[in-house]
């Protein structure tokens, strides 16, 4: 019963943060992240009505995919090759929430015309600058914005972010409120609602979703701590 009590939790850790940032009930969405934990585990959460579920790496998502329910949905929140983008588009996932790069957009676009559909995405932001981080610059996706939205094939529906690692939450704060900050300036522009923001994970995401984030991406609170050595 670990994981279900585990999502118990999370969700009403989640519905207290909405409640207290005065937000509408059940405005957030729990991103399970199941990366590197076998089917078997996510299956337990599966029975306790979780649907949507991330993973980082795209063929571990090609081999959990088929192995579980046709009703789930599954989001790629991890960096996505170019070499690897036809892949992924033919996988059917919801969303791809790591596109780092408006080379990488333009790729999912073409693609996409060649396929004939359209990839929903997120596009992400290095709020915090560091340089072994994927991303846009905040300034660098204000410049290359326009370039982004005429881009066919793709539904920019919002943004994501990583922030630097903390052991407070509180101290990821800024960084949420960067990524909202950003997002509300190019709403402001046009011609995109971006209705989306991924942000916090199994430390911060209380903090996040008083932030504004409409997805949170919790992986260890969930189904443990991670044996990376396999």
């Amino acid at each position: 019963m670990y994981i279900q009590d585990q999502l118990g939790e999370i969700k009403a850790g989640i519905a207290a943060a909405e409640q207290r940032a005065g937000r509408t009930p059940g405005s957030v969405s729990l991103l399970a992240v199941s990366k590197t934990f076998p089917v078997e585990d996510i299956m337990q959460a599966y029975a306790d009505g979780q649907r949507l579920f991330g993973e980082n790496r795209l063929q571990e998502a090609l081999e959990k995919i088929p192995a579980m329910p046709a009703d789930c949905r599954w989001h790629l929140i991890g960096p996505l090759q170019r070499n690897k983008v036809r892949k992924a588009l033919a996988a059917g996932f919801a969303m791809l929430q790591a596109v780092d790069s408006l080379r990488l957009a333009e790729c999912i676009s073409r693609i996409a015309g060649e396929e004939d559909c359209t990839a929903r995405i997120l596009l992400e932001v290095n709020v915090d600058g560091e340089e072994s981080k994927h991303g846009f610059t905040p300034e660098g996706l204000e410049e290359e914005w326009d370039s982004l939205t005429a881009l066919p094939g793709l539904d920019i529906c919002g943004l994501m972010c990583i922030p630097a690692p903390t052991e407070n939450p509180e101290d990821a704060r800024p960084a949420f409120r960067t990524l909202r900050q950003l997002a509300e300036k190019l709403r402001a522009r046009g011609p995109l609602p971006l209705p989306e923001l991924s942000m916090g994970m199994s430390h911060d995401y209380t903090v996040a979703v008083e932030e504004g984030a409409t997805i949170v991406r919790v992986g260890s609170a969930i189904f443990g701590k991670r044996d990376y050595s396999a």
